[in-house]
């Protein structure tokens, strides 16, 4: 049987629908920011307004995934200043520049991002790593050093300093493309400064 949406805000509750043969939605304007992936209502769904501690960050090791025929890879997450220390380390080691998102798991722009940077990190990997910190999860002095006052904040990294870095203020799509532009600006001048690397090294 087919279901019938309703949304009451951020709750949405599935109800019988009297034609078997197609779907009758009625929804809220949050729906294509909860399932921006689905091009039809799923058979069951409900959603329910969620504490700030109950909101889960994903804390896997990074893995490719298919979701409808698209490959994400998990933000790997950084949980100290002295893992954060590593990182930088091993990426000015092999000469490359990393990509460190800052969330936080009251903020709910964080959450709807989340997927879209999980996209982007499986677009560019290898040449790209993406990673995540819960400001929750680490030291204030951390948080500081990087110069994060706002959530969720998106920076890229290169020889340990901070090279550009985006605030996901605006829209999810936005916020993408200006990551996006970001990492693009950094693979030009990358690419325009491996030459004089060559000809010095030579």
């Amino acid at each position: 049987m087919a279901q019938h949406i309703v949304g009451y805000g951020s709750h949405l509750q599935l109800q019988p629908h009297t034609s078997p043969t197609f779907f009758s939605t009625t929804l809220s304007p949050s729906y294509s920011t909860f399932f921006p992936s689905l091009s039809s209502p799923p058979s069951s769904i409900s959603i329910l307004r969620s504490s700030p501690s109950s909101i889960p960050l994903n804390h896997e090791e990074p893995r490719l995934q298919n979701h409808d025929h698209l490959s994400f890879l998990n933000l790997q997450p950084i949980c100290s200043e002295d893992h954060f220390d590593r990182v930088l380390a091993e990426a000015q080691l092999q000469q490359h520049a990393l990509l460190v998102v800052w969330v936080a798991n009251w903020c709910r722009k964080c959450i709807y991002l989340k997927p879209k940077l999980e996209k982007l990190a499986a677009d560019y990997y290898p040449r790209l790593q993406f990673y995540s910190v819960d400001v929750n999860a680490v030291s204030h002095k951390l948080i500081a050093r990087a110069g994060v006052t706002k959530m969720p904040t998106i920076q890229l990294w290169k020889d340990s300093k901070k090279q550009a870095e985006v605030i996901g203020g605006n829209k999810a799509y936005l916020v993408i493309n200006e990551v996006q532009e970001m990492i693009q600006n950094e693979f030009t001048m990358t690419s325009q400064l491996s030459p004089i690397t060559m000809r010095v090294a030579i």
